[in-house]
């Protein structure tokens, strides 16, 4: 019986050990997460990740492609400049704790992950990460299923984790939480195996010390996740911080977006792009007059991005930046932009290039984004003004203000139906409307199409959808449902035929009575 007791104490406390180890953010990619393309010998699933200590620190062989020290690595001189200077920059997104007041400050400062105090000596392998304050209640646009400060015992009971991806520093996990509910979280955490780790790594030798200047790097996106609440910006839920020996790891938790997949969304409706490229213009709005100023998003891919509810959220911010560059101080004194294709110019004022965040973003949505997404099967009445906007930012002549507002003037013009005002046609085929319906299969392809396989596309009006079916070939028969989009617009689906009606409570198929 004692024997029996024992051996079940162990089993959980294995299961324990294994949970925490998960719960070290930075090794969560050890375990599950496949390297970066042609990082080395990481790229092969076998090769082994072992970590021993020697001389006092945690070091790593093998997987970081670390060879035998035959000379003295470079000095840590350069990595301490490089840990102090990015221990300044979050220092300077931290701002301030928040509601509360100064006691909010005293126990958060008890409960700092953990407690840098550079003063003597600097040391970059010892060196502490900053604080990340505790979130406050009622973020705006934090979901309802996540309550705020979720902290390392919110992952005790994490399920169905899986490896999404990885980039230069951080890799992304996610993961099912239960609290009250079951929801879905994304867990950041350095990636032992990304391009950043491994090339300080190499060059310094000194696994504990990179390990702390990546940290820095996912501990400012952190802050400026905490300092941009936007509905745009992805919410920033809590934090997991751990430390075992000299192994330290955080993990930020966050809201879990899908991927921006640009091909993809090249094949989806105009209503549903032209959603996205409305999200990121009040995303650049924010940007450029947000708390911290105009901040800039330096990485503008669209892998930086996600989507969460057809909403374009930002999901990278670790490359952002709220300075304006300073003047260049020589005469004339003209701010360049470049870009690939292009070179702009902006006046100097008080010694900094003001502007230049913000037109350096909207030229970026404009190349990455607007480009391909705002003008394709765009309704005909709207296309004049979607050239003008697309013109206009090309050239950069508007600023984001001008921008966001003929974007929403669009918006109206298409919610409202007005973009139908000046359509002509003359409907001369009559149909047969038969309610509580539907027609099975008997289906066709259109683009662009809320599925590919069928022909579903959204209506402001009955009128619409009789114009749509009569511009179509195959068209004979179409069903409304109550189905609507974002904008308020009907789902319709468009048929070949209408035969073989079966019963749907809330539809209504009209069929074509001119044979």
């Amino acid at each position: 019986m004692f024997l029996t007791v024992m051996m079940k104490r162990r089993r959980r406390m294995v299961a324990g050990g294994v949970c925490v180890s998960f719960l070290l953010g930075s090794l969560l990619s050890l375990h599950t997460g496949p390297a970066a393309p042609g990082s080395g010998p990481a790229d092969r699933p076998d090769t082994p990740l072992r970590f021993y200590r020697g001389d006092a620190e945690l070091r790593v062989a093998e997987a970081l492609g670390a060879e035998p020290v035959s000379e003295p690595p470079d000095s840590l001189k350069d990595l301490d400049r490089q840990i102090r200077e990015r221990y300044e920059e979050v220092l300077r997104y931290r701002g301030a704790a928040g509601p509360g007041g100064a006691h909010t400050t005293r126990r958060l400062e008890r409960r700092r992950l953990m407690d840098l105090e550079p003063g003597g000596r600097w040391d970059p392998v010892r060196a502490r990460t900053p604080a990340v304050h505790k979130l406050q209640e009622g973020s705006p646009g934090r979901s309802p299923a996540a309550a705020p400060g979720l902290r390392c015992g919110s992952l005790l009971n994490l399920t169905e984790l899986r490896y999404l991806g990885s980039g230069y520093t951080k890799a992304v996990h996610r993961a099912e939480l239960s609290r009250n509910r079951s929801f879905s979280v994304a867990l950041k955490s350095v990636d032992f195996r990304g391009h950043d780790m491994r090339g300080c790594v190499r060059r310094f030798r000194s696994v504990a010390a990179c390990y702390r200047l990546a940290a820095f790097k996912l501990l400012k996106e952190m802050n400026l996740m905490r300092q941009l609440r936007h509905r745009n910006v992805l919410t920033l839920y809590g934090y997991c911080y751990q430390a075992t020996g000299d192994v330290q790891a955080v993990t930020a938790i966050t809201e879990l977006g899908t991927p921006l997949e640009m091909i993809q969304l090249l094949q989806t409706a105009w209503e549903e792009r032209f959603r996205v490229c409305l999200s990121l213009v009040r995303l650049l709005h924010f940007l450029a007059h947000s708390p911290l100023g105009s901040v800039s998003l330096l990485d503008f891919r669209p892998r930086q991005f996600v989507l969460v509810g057809g909403e374009l959220k930002v999901s990278d911010l670790d490359d952002a930046t709220a300075d304006e560059p300073p003047c260049p101080p020589e005469p004339p004194r003209l701010c360049n932009i470049d870009f690939p294709a292009r070179n702009f110019s902006l006046t100097c004022s008080r010694g900094r290039c003001a502007g230049m965040n913000e037109k350096r973003n909207l030229y970026n949505a404009y190349r990455f984004f607007f480009t391909y997404l705002l003008p394709h099967s765009a309704p005909p009445a709207l296309r004049p003004l979607l050239d003008t906007i697309l013109n206009a930012t090309g050239e950069l002549l508007w600023g984001v203000d001008e921008t966001l507002h003929r974007m929403e003037e669009v918006l109206y013009l298409y919610r409202t139906g007005q973009y139908l005002h000046n359509d002509t046609h003359t409907h001369t085929t009559a149909y047969r409307a038969v309610q509580d319906s539907w027609v099975p299969g008997q289906d066709y392809r259109c683009w662009p199409s809320y599925q590919h396989d069928v022909c579903l596309l959204s209506v402001f009006s009955l009128q619409e959808a009789a114009s749509v079916c009569e511009s179509h070939a195959h068209c004979h028969a179409f069903v409304l449902t109550n189905q609507t989009t974002w904008t308020g617009h009907q789902l319709v689906w468009f048929k070949t035929g209408g035969a073989g009606l079966s019963r749907a409570p809330g539809r209504v198929t009209y069929i074509r009575t001119d044979g």
